[in-house]
């Protein structure tokens, strides 16, 4: 019987009862480099920013028309500063399909109105609207950071960010005291804290001397000075607050990471390092990270511009190869976070399926919610291949599932790739406090996501 059960049963292992030191080590010299890409890229064009600085220190060049792609060349083409992607041309024509990694860079944040700045009781606020699924209360008397971009009549694009260096000053919302807040706190949270509460405070000396709005004229002042722009160029300004925490370890083991906007920079950097990390591949690899994709994946960063599709029919057309042949021969691992089992909401959780923190990269059959609505589904085949690949590969893994089937669900970029006519597995770093300003991921599950990424970029 105990060897029928052997042969049988499906046994689960903790990831850490199946390395060895070796790979305990890297995992943790991974890990330090994750967290400082986290730390430096606050934002989607931070990120852009940060994977073109990591490409051309490997040897990536930009995109050319007409640059003549042979086995081995690197290249990134960058999608109006807030989406890249980045290829390695393999031995294979592009006829054969390509292997690629798709996943966001944007995240949960804050950001501007355009006539945010406005002074009450001679103190300055700044007005938002956020973007993308938030508990509203997560971000009241939490430290923030101003990042973003200002876009002036002239042309210039001045780049703003107060708050990330040391020494800075950061910026708040006040919530109400306890004391006085008797009549508020009867209320469901999503009434307590609305969207137009969220409102940032920036400041409360006023400018010297007579007249109004000193405050506003202050804090205007000091813009110019460091930025020279007015309150017009607001109307042109890409500007968001975000956390102002610091990715750091998390527990006296040391075992987790601790860090906003890990949704999706932690498969996101998998991706981008396991492209950078695969040399000579058999056929062509691709590392796409979009922009948008906590607002629906809509706009021309989006996975459902066209762009992506523009830029592979260039490459393929330099090879003498139909978009749609190379499309149907290629394979799409979509790299989004799923949730992690986490004890104390356990009701919210099926628990034998859903990914458990410590037990590797999870692998969605399907996201979508109640019904499998907006969902790839992907098939059983594509989830045998890269069951194949990734024992192989010795990679901790686990099959992953956001929660309860009616207590809602998420979408991810998988069935946009799918459109394409491309087989495409959802597979990702399991999170805890997804969406919270603060996000938890394990170690061991951040590192089997770019070893996993890898092994298939790396397949034969």
């Amino acid at each position: 019987m105990d060897e029928l059960r052997e042969k049988l049963f499906y046994q689960q292992k903790n990831g850490y009862d199946r390395i060895d030191m070796e790979e305990r080590l890297a995992l943790e010299a991974y890990s330090a480099d994750y967290m400082a890409f986290l730390n430096a890229s606050r934002t989607e064009r931070e990120a852009v920013k940060n994977a073109v600085a990591a490409a051309r220190e490997r040897g990536f060049t930009e995109y050319r028309r007409g640059m003549e792609l042979t086995p081995g060349t690197k290249l990134y083409h960058i999608n109006r500063g807030k989406a890249i992607t980045l290829v390695t041309i393999g031995r294979q024509p592009l006829s054969q399909g390509a292997v690629i990694a798709g996943a966001h860079v944007d995240s949960p944040r804050l950001d501007m109105k355009q006539f945010p700045l406005y002074e009450d009781t001679e103190m300055g606020y700044l007005r938002t609207h956020y973007y993308g699924g938030i508990k509203k209360f997560h971000w009241i008397t939490i430290p923030l950071e101003l990042h973003g971009v200002v876009a002036l009549k002239n042309g210039d694009v001045v780049d703003v960010s107060i708050g990330r260096e040391p020494g800075e000053p950061k910026f708040v919302i006040t919530d109400l005291l306890p004391h006085l807040g008797g009549e508020m706190m009867k209320k469901p949270m999503n009434e307590a804290y609305t969207g137009e509460g969220l409102t940032v405070l920036i400041g409360s000396a006023p400018y010297a001397g007579a007249g109004k709005d000193r405050v506003r004229l202050a804090l205007l002042s000091i813009l110019n000075d460091l930025y020279g722009i007015t309150e017009e160029d607001f109307l042109s300004a890409e500007l968001a607050v975000v956390p102002s925490y610091e990715a750091c370890e998390i527990g006296l083991d040391r075992s987790m990471i601790g860090g906003y906007g890990q949704d999706d920079k932690v498969c996101a950097y998998a991706a981008l390092r396991a492209l950078l990390d695969a040399e000579a591949p058999e056929r062509t690899c691709v590392c796409m990270l979009a922009d948008k994709e906590e607002t629906g994946s809509e706009g021309v960063t989006g996975m459902l511009s066209d762009a992506f599709e523009s830029f592979m029919e260039e490459l393929c057309q330099a090879q003498g190869v139909a978009l749609r042949r190379c499309f149907e021969n290629s394979f799409c691992l979509s790299a989004d976070v799923p949730s992690a089992f986490d004890p104390l909401y356990a009701d919210a959780f099926e628990k034998r399926s859903t990914a458990k923190i410590n037990y590797g990269v999870g692998i969605l059959k399907y996201t979508g919610s109640r019904g499998k609505h907006n969902t790839n589904d992907a098939s059983a085949e594509s989830l045998a291949a890269l069951r194949r690949i990734l024992d192989e590969n010795q990679v901790v893994w686990q099959m992953a599932e956001l929660g309860k089937v009616d207590h809602g669900g998420g979408g991810t970029i998988a069935k946009f790739m799918a459109q394409r006519n491309i087989d495409t597995v959802d597979l990702g770093t399991p999170l805890l406090s997804m969406h919270a300003p603060f996000e938890i991921c394990s170690k061991l599950d951040c590192y089997s996501t770019y070893k996993a990424i890898r092994s298939v970029f790396t397949a034969r």
